[in-house]
């Protein structure tokens, strides 16, 4: 079975300053992938080179079996992604359903009205109806995100992105986001790609973890946050996922 996404040997760097190297791994049709790992180990900077806000030095990216790395290859993200920044980073000026609508402004041949029924429905799914009209400073940083996400599935993306979704969230609205990322997996089959350091989203959502190891410079575990829990070795790994609370001889 093809990969969704393919990386292979990628090193993520700042000019000279190499931040990880030798990265690879596989995210599957359908499965909530995780980037994770300590501040400052790269988590965010790799997903800007796999959302091709980057381009790639060293290494190779494949989406559907397709080598994406080059620079006649920056069109085919199109419409094919979706991606919630860790502020939500909504247009203050803009109602709900103007920023929500505003993707399909940009990239669709729909008339004004089939864009503000697709943006009430969007809405809606993220538990926002009712609130179409009213603008980001009205409302709480929960459902900042949510609006967010409602504006980065406004296009039908295959791919997810989220940078650190749970960010500044009090616990209830992250299990709300949380749920919510398990119910688009689910009932839509959306392949998703998170940056997270939160506990409770990670062994909540997901599927899949790659550690990338601040130390080492490079990817040191790859599986399910349950598997790596109760089967890694590795010392960094596991002060990360008990955060200290578990010592490893």
């Amino acid at each position: 079975m093809t990969a969704k996404i393919s990386v292979k040997n990628l090193n993520v760097s700042y000019g000279d300053y190499v931040v990880m190297s030798g990265i690879s791994f596989d995210v599957q049709q359908g499965e909530v992938f995780l980037v994770i790992g300590r501040s400052g180990c790269g988590k965010s900077s790799l997903l800007k080179y796999l959302m091709g806000l980057r381009s790639v030095d060293s290494g190779t990216i494949f989406y559907d079996g397709k080598d994406i790395t080059s620079e006649v290859a920056h069109d085919f993200y199109g419409k094919k992604i979706g991606v919630l920044y860790q502020s939500g980073a909504l247009w203050s000026s803009m109602t709900l359903a103007e920023n929500v609508a505003l993707p399909l402004e940009m990239y669709t041949p729909l008339d004004k009205d089939e864009i503000n029924e697709i943006a009430t429905l969007k809405l809606s799914l993220v538990g926002l109806k009712g609130f179409e009209n009213f603008y980001p400073s009205q409302i709480s940083g929960g459902m900042k995100k949510r609006a967010g996400l409602a504006r980065a599935i406004a296009l039908d993306p295959e791919i997810l992105f989220f940078d650190e979704p749970s960010a500044g969230l009090d616990p209830l609205s992250a299990k709300r986001l949380d749920d919510l990322i398990i119910e688009l997996r689910e009932s839509f089959g959306m392949t998703i790609v998170v940056v997270t350091h939160e506990l409770a989203s990670i062994f909540a959502i997901g599927t899949r973890a790659i550690y990338l190891d601040i130390d080492t410079k490079t990817a040191t575990a790859l599986g399910s946050p349950r598997e790596l829990l109760e089967t890694s070795r590795d010392k960094n790994v596991m002060a990360f996922l008990t955060r200290g609370t578990k010592e490893i001889e």
